[in-house]
C-alpha cells in the first residue's frame, strides 16, 4: 500500500501555518472562486498555466470531499503494484503550493500520479494537448455538502460554521473553496464522452471497490491480476486507510479519511434544504449524462 506519511506531513505543515493566518485572511478569491490561503496562492496558479503534462501522467480530478484522497491513494497503490514506483514526497494536488514544486515534478519519473480540485477548464491546457487521461470522481451533492461542512469545522485552514444551517446557503451558492459543486458538474458533463476521461462515482466505488479498481487499471492501461485487485481493494477500504493514516502520522491534526457513509445527509438536511437542493440539481443536471450516472433519485431522495 502506498505510504501516505509524507503527504500527511506536508498537509500538517500547512495546517500549522494556517494557525498564524488571521481569520479574515484564511481564504482568498481568484477569478471569482474562493481558495484556502494555507495551501494555495496566485503564483502557483499562474505557474500552472505553463505546466507541461506528459502523455502517461495519471490525473485524478474531483470536487473537494468527493473522494479525492481515497482515489489518489488507490492510484498510487495501482502504480506501485504495476511499476514498483513509490509515491514521491509531494502533495499530489497540482494547485497546492510547495517549495520548488514544479522543479520536483519535472524531475519525477513517469508515470506521475497527480490530482486536482479544478474542473476541466482550469486544468493546464497541456493535459488536453498531450491527451493525458483523467479519472474524474463525483459524489452526490447532499453528502458532499455534509462532508465539506465537517471539513470546514475540523481544521484550521478554513473558517468555522456554527451549524449546517449556516453552511448550507454558502454551499449551494458556491461560496465555498473551489467554488460551486454544480459549476464543476456542468463543465465535466460536457467531457464525459471523451476517451481521455473516466468517470466514477463515490457511491459506486463504495459499493464495488474491486470493480472500480479494474475499471481504473484498464483505463490507464495498467493490467492487474485478480489477486492484485483484491489486495489493493482490501488495503483501500476507508477503515484500512484511516488506520494506516493514524499509524503513520499519529500527530496529524486531522483525519484524511472520513467514513464517507452514503446517505448521511439525511441526518443534517431539513425538508426545505432537501427540496432546494433537488431543484438546483434538476436545473443544472436534470436530463444530463452525469445526472443519470449520479443516480440522484436513489441517493438523494427521502
Amino acid at each position: 500500500m502506498a505510504d501516505v506519511t509524507r503527504f500527511q506531513e506536508e498537509i500538517t505543515k500547512a495546517f500549522e501555518a494556517a494557525k498564524n493566518i488571521p481569520k479574515d485572511e484564511l481564504i482568498f478569491t481568484y477569478n471569482g472562486v474562493l481558495y484556502p490561503a494555507a495551501t494555495c496562492n496566485i503564483d502557483t496558479f499562474k505557474a500552472l498555466e505553463t505546466f507541461e503534462a506528459r502523455e502517461d501522467d495519471i490525473m485524478m480530478a474531483a470536487y473537494p470531499k468527493c473522494g479525492s484522497n481515497w482515489s489518489v491513494m488507490l492510484l498510487h497503490n495501482i502504480v506501485h503494484t504495476v511499476h514498483n514506483k513509490q509515491p514521491p514526497a509531494l502533495i499530489p494536488i497540482i494547485e497546492f503550493k510547495s517549495p520548488n514544486k514544479f522543479e520536483k515534478l519535472e524531475a519525477e519519473p513517469s508515470p506521475r500520479v497527480l490530482g486536482t480540485h479544478f474542473y476541466y477548464d482550469n486544468i493546464p491546457k497541456s493535459f488536453s494537448e498531450k491527451k493525458a487521461k483523467i479519472l474524474v470522481v463525483f459524489r452526490n451533492p447532499k453528502d458532499t455538502a455534509v462532508s465539506m461542512f465537517h471539513f470546514y469545522n475540523s481544521n484550521p485552514m478554513l473558517p468555522n460554521y456554527n451549524s449546517f444551517d449556516t453552511f448550507f446557503p454558502d454551499f449551494i451558492s458556491g461560496k465555498v473553496v473551489w467554488g460551486s459543486y454544480f459549476d464543476h458538474a456542468v463543465v465535466w458533463n460536457k467531457h464525459l464522452d471523451s476517451d481521455t476521461v473516466l468517470l466514477l462515482t463515490f457511491e459506486d466505488m463504495k459499493e464495488d471497490l474491486e470493480g472500480s479498481i479494474r475499471k481504473i487499471s484498464d483505463f490507464f492501461s495498467m493490467p492487474l491480476t485478480e489477486q492484485q485487485v483484491k489486495l489493493i481493494a482490501d488495503k483501500g477500504t476507508f477503515s484500512a486507510m484511516k488506520e494506516n493514516s493514524k499509524k503513520n502520522a499519529p500527530s496529524s491534526p486531522i483525519s484524511f479519511f472520513f467514513p464517507g457513509d452514503v446517505g448521511d445527509w439525511k441526518n443534517y438536511f431539513s425538508d426545505a434544504q432537501s427540496q432546494e437542493m433537488d431543484a438546483k440539481f434538476e436545473a443544472c443536471l436534470g436530463g444530463t449524462k452525469l445526472g443519470e450516472i449520479l443516480k440522484y433519485n436513489i441517493h438523494c431522495k427521502w
